[in-house]
């Protein structure tokens, strides 16, 4: 999954993950996981997440991303020590290049909270790695039924139906996106690139 997803501070990479071969998928996974890890919150962080989003919707380019940046630390915090350290052992695996160890890591803590959106939303990352769309998408919509704005899970989604070859999916996808994060990198290009890959089709 992808530029949901860049770099911001404290957040995990995939950097190292050379031996996964597909360098494409490399990337994207890199830049999914850059969203960070979500937590359920309460009417208070709800709250503050609510007037974040509404400053992110309207903000500049460069305020935008420090925007971002505080929602991904909304999003970092899971209030446990155990799924702290599940979910770093999880993203340490991929960062490792072994997605079949993250799957586990981090289906473990699915199975300590599965209410924590973070925990799917790194699973579907590990499972996309090895080609499991099937998983990985069931995996993003659980995560956007936990946490419906999260636009790294839905930037997954719009890759994945991208390359299943479900433009008009993936194009609708990335117009949500849009409309919660309008300077969410890569995502304009990319609207663009399907919206003449449509008018094509159509002549």
């Amino acid at each position: 999954m992808p530029p949901l997803w860049f770099g911001a501070a404290g957040v995990v990479t995939v950097g190292t993950m050379v031996s996964v071969t597909h360098p494409f998928k490399c990337t994207v996974a890199a830049l999914a996981l850059a969203v960070g890890f979500s937590i359920p919150g309460g009417s208070l962080r709800a709250e503050t997440l609510d007037e974040m989003f509404d400053a992110l919707a309207a903000a500049g380019p460069e305020e935008a991303g420090r925007i971002e940046s505080r929602i991904v630390d909304q999003w970092s915090r899971s209030g446990s020590a155990s799924m702290d350290l599940l979910l770093q052992r999880g993203s340490d695996a991929l960062d490792e290049g072994d997605p079949q160890a993250a799957i586990e890591h981090f289906t473990a803590a699915i199975d300590h909270d599965p209410g924590f959106a973070e925990a799917y939303h790194g699973r579907a990352t590990a499972y996309y790695l090895l080609d499991y769309y099937g998983p990985a998408i069931d995996d993003l919509r659980e995560t956007l039924v936990l946490e419906p704005r999260h636009f790294g899970a839905m930037r997954g989604l719009a890759v994945m139906f991208e390359e299943l070859g479900m433009t008009e999916e993936a194009l609708e996808v990335y117009r949500r996106i849009m409309d919660i994060h309008p300077n969410f990198e890569a995502v304009g290009p990319s609207m663009e690139r399907l919206e003449q890959e449509l008018r094509g089709r159509t002549l």
